[in-house]
C-alpha cells in the first residue's frame, strides 16, 4: 500500500466513531418547535407562486367535508414550519459585518456535531418526508429527535468528509397535559466536509 493510500484510509478512519453512532438520537428526544403555528395566510402565500389550486388548502368548508378541522398545509411546505425562529427581539443574530459573516446560531448547520473530525463545509443533499396525516391550519409543529441513520465517508470535488443521513419525527404541539402527536417523519441528507485547499491561478 502506498503512502497516499495510507493517508486516504487515515482520514476515513477518523469518521469511524460517527459510523459507530448510527442509531443514536443526538437530541435525546428533545423537540424544537417551529417559530409560528401554521395559519391560513401563510398557506395562501405558499400557494401563490406555485398556483397550487387545491380546495383542501384554500376552502375551509371543503376541508371540513373531507374530515379536517380547517384547511391543510401542502406536504411540500410542512418542513418550513418545523424550523425554529432564527431571531427574537433582544437577540443578536449577526455579530460581524464581514462579507461572509455567518449567524451566531442556526437550526440548519452542523456546528453542534460532537463526534468525528471537525468540518468547516456543510450542505444539504436530499430530503424525504413521510406523513401519517395532514398538517392543519392552527397547529404548531416541530421536530423531535435527531437520529443518525447513515454515515458514508467520501472525498468529492469540494473536499473530504462524510454523507450523513438524519431522521426526526414531525410532531404537533399538544394541549396542556397531552403528549405530542407524531404526524410524520423527515430524513435529511447532508454532506459535512473539509474543503480542498484552493489552488492558485
Amino acid at each position: 500500500m502506498t503512502a497516499a493510500a495510507d493517508t486516504d484510509q487515515d482520514w476515513k478512519a477518523d469518521w469511524q466513531e460517527v459510523a459507530d453512532a448510527i442509531g443514536r438520537d443526538f437530541l435525546d428526544g428533545a423537540i424544537s418547535w417551529g417559530g409560528d403555528p401554521v395559519e391560513p395566510g401563510a398557506i395562501r402565500r405558499y400557494l401563490e407562486p406555485l398556483e397550487l389550486d387545491c380546495a383542501l388548502h384554500t376552502d375551509p368548508e371543503v376541508a371540513r367535508s373531507a374530515g379536517y378541522r380547517d384547511v391543510t398545509m401542502p406536504a411540500t411546505g410542512v418542513i418550513a414550519w418545523t424550523i425554529p425562529a432564527a431571531w427574537r427581539p433582544g437577540e443578536v443574530l449577526f455579530d460581524s459585518d464581514d462579507r461572509d459573516a455567518q449567524p451566531v446560531h442556526s437550526a440548519i448547520n452542523n456546528a453542534d456535531m460532537p463526534l468525528g473530525p471537525r468540518t468547516t463545509g456543510f450542505f444539504g443533499t436530499d430530503i424525504e418526508l413521510d406523513f401519517d396525516r395532514e398538517v392543519v391550519a392552527g397547529e404548531r409543529i416541530g421536530r423531535r429527535g435527531k437520529r443518525l441513520v447513515a454515515c458514508t465517508p467520501k472525498e468529492t470535488g469540494v473536499g473530504r468528509g462524510a454523507f450523513l443521513t438524519w431522521e426526526s419525527e414531525i410532531v404537533v404541539e399538544p394541549a396542556a397535559g397531552a403528549e405530542p402527536e407524531v404526524v410524520g417523519r423527515i430524513r435529511i441528507g447532508t454532506y459535512a466536509y473539509v474543503p480542498h485547499e484552493k489552488k492558485e491561478a
